[in-house]
């Protein structure tokens, strides 16, 4: 899962990009509002967090945007504004969630999940794990299991996001522009023969653990989650 962060105190964005990066979120920054919006716009994110109080554009302002994008990405507000008439506006602005400085560590990440879980409803289990199929993922410990047969293995980082974006987009096919640009940033020089290599790892373990489900490419538009059953 990929979060854009957009908070201008440098000291709140390091700790918390570091909070979350121990969760295997993959994380990008930025510290004003003008750029940030224009990160949020891209829609390559699966989370935004924005602070209230930036150079440039504020966190309502981008908010707004991106919901006028028609981007339905989930939004959580961070500010030290605690006032209802600011929580107010940030919700109608287009935020989900509202969490005011100072906070735990522990609430933002259950927030996080939260929101996560809800955006990804129709993937989800009893267990708030990602699955599909006779595939059932957990993000917390990387492991990736065929509740079928009961074998599992525990996947590389890269392989984690690859399995989570084909789960949480059950029958997308997914070209990969989308996929080097969701795993790996627009900051990274990863080229495209990565995402065809760690795709031949991935599709190695899931032959480890005998799935039903395969990585099917399709030429010229790129690669889908499907059933053996049905390729």
């Amino acid at each position: 899962m990929r979060i854009l962060l957009v908070e201008d105190e440098k000291r709140m964005s390091e700790a918390l990009c570091e909070i979350l990066r121990q969760e295997k979120y993959e994380v990008d920054a930025c510290m004003e509002g003008d750029t940030g919006c224009e990160a949020a716009c891209s829609g390559i994110y699966d989370l935004l967090i924005l602070d209230v109080m930036l150079p440039g554009m504020n966190g309502y302002e981008i908010a707004k945007q991106v919901r006028k994008s028609r981007i339905k990405t989930p939004i959580l507000m961070l500010t030290a504004k605690a006032g209802l008439d600011d929580k107010i506006e940030g919700l109608d602005s287009g935020a989900d969630d509202y969490l005011t400085k100072p906070f735990e560590a522990g609430e933002l990440l259950a927030r996080i999940r939260a929101m996560l879980r809800r955006k990804n409803m129709d993937a989800v289990d009893e267990s708030g794990n990602l699955s599909a199929g006779d595939l059932k993922l957990d993000h917390e410990t990387m492991m990736l299991s065929n509740v079928s047969t009961g074998d599992s293995v525990r996947l590389a980082e890269k392989e984690l996001h690859i399995m989570e974006l084909f789960l949480a987009n059950p029958g997308t096919v997914i070209n990969k522009e989308s996929m080097a640009l969701k795993i790996w940033g627009y900051e990274n020089e990863a080229e495209y023969n990565n995402v065809e290599v760690y795709i031949s790892f991935t599709r190695k373990k899931l032959k480890f653990i005998k799935s039903e489900m395969e990585i099917k490419a399709l030429r010229g538009l790129g690669y889908k989650l499907i059933s053996k059953e049905i390729s």
